[in-house]
């Protein structure tokens, strides 16, 4: 099969260590880059969590507001009755 000479000067032999740069480049590479949208999502979950932190927040002040309103009234009618 490898009689042939010319197609033995052919063939390029690869040392160990261009397999390991071959092989790890790319997944240190994919590595950095799901690191990075990892942080990214992150990122952004906790932009909308403060979002709806905040806005739980307003929910309360309002239902707070309007309670208090209710109970003034509730205690003006039964001042009247």
């Amino acid at each position: 099969m490898w009689e042939n000479s010319s197609r033995r000067s052919a063939l390029h032999l690869v040392t160990n260590e261009q397999l390991y740069l071959t092989i790890g480049i790319p997944i240190l590479f994919n590595a950095a880059l799901i690191g990075l949208l990892i942080a990214l999502f992150k990122t952004r979950f906790d932009a909308i969590d403060k979002r709806f932190d905040d806005m739980r927040d307003l929910w309360r002040a309002e239902l707070r507001r309007v309670e208090e309103v209710l109970d003034a009234r509730l205690r003006h009618i039964e001042e009247r009755g």
